[in-house]
């Protein structure tokens, strides 16, 4: 399968994605070509530009305002500045039903005089995508981006979702980042997408309705049940836009795949911050995790120095009784000199809240950590095997093609042959081997 993932450690805006789209192989003349199919007087620019050290392609959506303006309303609103404070909306309706081009030689000011008479409503914007010459499936895509947005506001707003002027998020340039990555998305080609939790910023951000902490209101709304976190300086690093793109790719949130990568690119945002590269990486490849067994794995942590080891048993096997996948303790020497043990739990993600609890309940700690990775298992199956003292079940790992890549006996059925008939382990274990390959052609 064929998978896009981004690593959103900075955030993701619109301009950050169309910029990593082009860096991983996208072609920017078709980019072009779809904003120029919109209408709606933009067109893009790209640029090479470094970022904390990194070097990252920059995507800028030029209209006629952007001139007077310096910036369109995604750049600004990921470089920290002055976010939402302006809309873009006085492109003027008409001039999208009309395809009537305004010189625009009014000031900025004077633009911005008469803005509310020209916000646009959800049904005009979809008007826009609906009517410009592309594949259905890209205007499909970006027309439920839109419509998200739109319920998001209108949910925030508590009003009619036909009563919400898109000052914010329907400016030219939002609506061309939305088209154009629809665009770059469907050109690689990908089956699914994937994304690292998100690094929202902080601070606050300057809208239409005031001064409102980050992320804004219509972000938190979009991003939902997404894991998010904050991290550097204050700044808004996840835009409407951004989270609108997410929804619209229907992003899953999960570590780093296995994968074979076959392109990746960085996309930069509005401004280098130091000491954390303002890019969105984004990696394309396929996807190992069907044919190697990946999954997700939870590992528990904690060191104790002040139990008995009768009492680290009791509760190891309390943590396997209640799901745990393993448990094993180490010996290690802690601060000052103490020596301890660390005792560490496998588990799956879903169980991180009863094994933890158990932990903290039954044994002496006072704290622990637990993080989540990927865990790669081969295929595994039984056979059973005929020894003279009766059947042992094979355990059998395979590889993807089929082919045994190990093959061992089930400790606890030799034990109770060994017991039962008196013989030492190893040999109930050398000879359930033996009936085994002896029976290889059978099993493969």
């Amino acid at each position: 399968m064929r998978i896009g993932y981004l690593e959103c450690f900075s955030g993701i805006s619109g301009d950050m994605l169309l910029g990593a789209l082009v860096d991983a192989g996208v072609s920017f003349e078709s980019l072009q070509e779809t904003a120029a199919a919109l209408n709606v007087g933009a067109r893009l620019e790209m640029r090479k530009v470094s970022r904390g050290g990194i070097a990252a392609t920059k995507v800028d959506v030029i209209t006629a305002e952007s001139h007077a303006d310096t910036h369109s309303h995604d750049t600004a609103s990921h470089s920290g500045t002055t976010a939402h404070a302006h809309s873009h909306s006085h492109d003027h309706e008409h001039s999208h039903a009309h395809s009537h081009e305004h010189s625009h030689e009014h000031s900025h000011e004077q633009v911005h005089s008469h803005s509310h008479e020209h916000h646009r409503s959800l049904s005009v914007i979809l008007g826009v995508i609906r009517s410009a010459p592309l594949a259905e499936d890209v205007k499909e895509r970006a027309m439920r981006a839109f419509q998200m947005l739109g319920e998001a506001e209108a949910a925030i707003h508590s009003i009619p979702i036909e009563k919400v002027h898109f000052h914010e998020v329907g400016a030219v340039d939002t609506i061309v980042d939305i088209v154009c990555a629809a665009q770059g998305c469907a050109a690689l080609g990908v089956d699914r997408w994937l994304a690292s939790a998100l690094n929202v910023g902080s601070g606050t951000v300057q809208c239409a309705h005031g001064t409102l902490p980050v992320p804004a209101p219509a972000t938190l709304a979009l991003l939902g049940d997404a894991p998010v976190y904050a991290s550097g300086q204050p700044m808004e690093r996840v835009t409407p836009t951004g989270a609108a793109i997410l929804r619209m790719l229907d992003v899953r949130y999960a570590p780093l795949p296995a994968m074979r990568v076959s392109s990746y690119g960085y996309g930069a945002g509005g401004r280098d911050t130091p000491g954390q590269s303002n890019v969105l990486r984004l990696l394309v490849g396929e996807e190992t995790a069907q044919e190697m067994g990946v999954e997700p794995i939870a590992i528990l942590e904690t060191v104790i120095d002040d139990s008995s080891p009768q009492l680290l048993a009791y509760v190891s096997e309390r943590l396997l009784e209640a799901g745990a996948w393993d448990v094993y303790r180490v010996a290690v020497q802690m601060k000052k000199g103490r020596s301890g043990v660390q005792m560490t739990v496998l588990c799956r993600p879903d169980l991180v809240p009863a094994l933890r609890d158990l932990l903290l309940r039954e044994t002496t700690t006072i704290g622990l950590h637990w993080r989540v990775e990927n865990k790669v298992a081969l295929k595994r199956e039984f056979a059973e095997a005929q020894t003279e003292w009766g059947p042992v079940r094979i355990k059998i790992a395979r590889w993807p093609s089929g082919e045994v890549a190990n093959a061992a006996p089930e400790y606890e059925d030799c034990r109770v042959l060994a017991t039962r008939h008196s013989v030492p382990l190893k040999r109930v274990m050398q000879e359930a081997m033996r009936a085994f390959g002896a029976a290889g052609k059978d099993v493969r």
